[in-house]
């Protein structure tokens, strides 16, 4: 089957299925007018020079220009915004984040303050207010924009293809510490649930199991793909779902949920069902590191089309990295591609989200 027509039947697919889960949730329409409502009251707020740091044309080389690690960015950040600013910031996340993605977000930004007691006259300015939104192209509901919500240790992009739907990845989360050991925050583990989701399947497995799941190789110093652009699969070793027992495969199924559950729940659920299409036999679950708390240690899902990776081995394995991408997907490339090819096909528009 040829390239265009297998993402034609995926998206037909999908625009499908979120119809027919309009009367258990918002629809996936909805949720785009409230992205683009909050991100236009958001733009109306801004100075003239905010607009000329935060919006950018949406094929400009800077809606590629992702990090997680402290440095310059382009964008408008917390630290220039007046309350009204702020307020507006605040809203257009509500509604770009799940609750929970919303909070797992703010606790991420909370670690600075964190770091700024730690790291007394440090090299980076550790600020909670360093936080930056951009906004590529004109929101609207026939257009194709991006946001971008980025600063240390967080990094969401979210990317609106006129006619087809939302991509949401590259996402990231990191945290450190990953456990907070001293202080009014004491005990807090931002990211505890991936690291405990994925160290309880580990740990399930029988020893024959392990053999080829825990690879007996140096532990690396974070996640293989970085900040890469664009990404291919990583090797394809590990244990594979269909060799998993029914509980091991909800574990795994839960650790894979719960990073789609920081997006909206329209986003999160297509999420899921595009795994589901594609198929679960064949994801596999790779560690490497100890398996004790405290061990450094890093783990990956893979699937055929997306890939997840977490990484807790700096700092004595004390500072997480954890991310999500789709192979084809980021920034909304196979959304794009498809975009230009219906309409030089005459298919026309169909709605999607992913």
């Amino acid at each position: 089957m040829f390239p265009f027509k297998q993402l034609l039947i995926k998206v037909l697919f999908f625009s499908a299925l979120l119809v027919g889960a309009v009367g258990a949730q918002e629809s996936r329409i909805d949720l785009t007018q409230r992205m683009v409502d909050a991100t236009n009251a958001f733009v109306s707020s801004l100075s003239v020079q905010q607009r000329n740091n935060g919006i950018y044309a949406f094929d400009d080389e800077e809606r590629f220009n992702w990090h997680f690690i402290p440095r310059d960015r382009k964008g408008v950040p917390f630290r220039s915004m007046n309350d009204s600013q702020r307020g507006a910031a605040q809203e257009l996340l509500k509604t770009f984040f799940s609750a929970k993605g919303y909070q797992r977000a703010e606790a991420v930004r909370s670690l600075e303050s964190v770091l700024a007691e730690i790291e007394v006259n440090g090299r980076f300015d550790r600020d909670p207010e360093l936080y930056f939104l951009t906004v590529f192209g004109t929101p609207g509901l026939d257009n194709n924009w991006a946001l971008r919500y980025e600063g240390h240790h967080l990094a969401y992009n979210w990317t609106f293809v006129s006619g087809i739907g939302i991509a949401s990845s590259p996402q990231f989360f990191g945290s450190n510490p990953a456990e907070v050991r001293a202080g009014s925050m004491a005990g807090t583990r931002v990211l505890a649930a991936e690291e405990d989701l994925g160290r309880d399947l580990v740990s399930s497995l029988s020893s024959d199991q392990r053999k080829g799941t825990i690879l007996d190789i140096e532990v690396p110093g974070d996640i293989f793909t970085a900040a890469e652009k664009e990404i291919g699969p990583l090797e394809n070793s590990g244990i594979s779902y269909q060799d998993l027992d029914s509980r091991q495969r909800r574990m795994l199924i839960a650790l894979i949920d719960e990073l789609a559950s920081m997006q909206p729940e329209v986003i999160a659920d297509a999420r899921m069902e595009v795994i589901r299409s594609e198929g679960w036999d064949d994801i596999k679950f790779v560690w490497i590191g100890g398996i004790e708390r405290g061990d450094p240690h890093y783990f990956r899902v893979q699937g055929a089309g997306f890939l997840i990776e977490y990484d807790n081995t700096q700092n004595n394995a004390n500072h997480v990295h954890l991310v999500w991408r789709d192979f084809a997907g980021d920034f909304g490339r196979d959304l794009i591609r498809m975009h230009y090819q219906a309409a030089a096909s005459g298919y026309g528009s169909i709605h999607n989200h992913k």
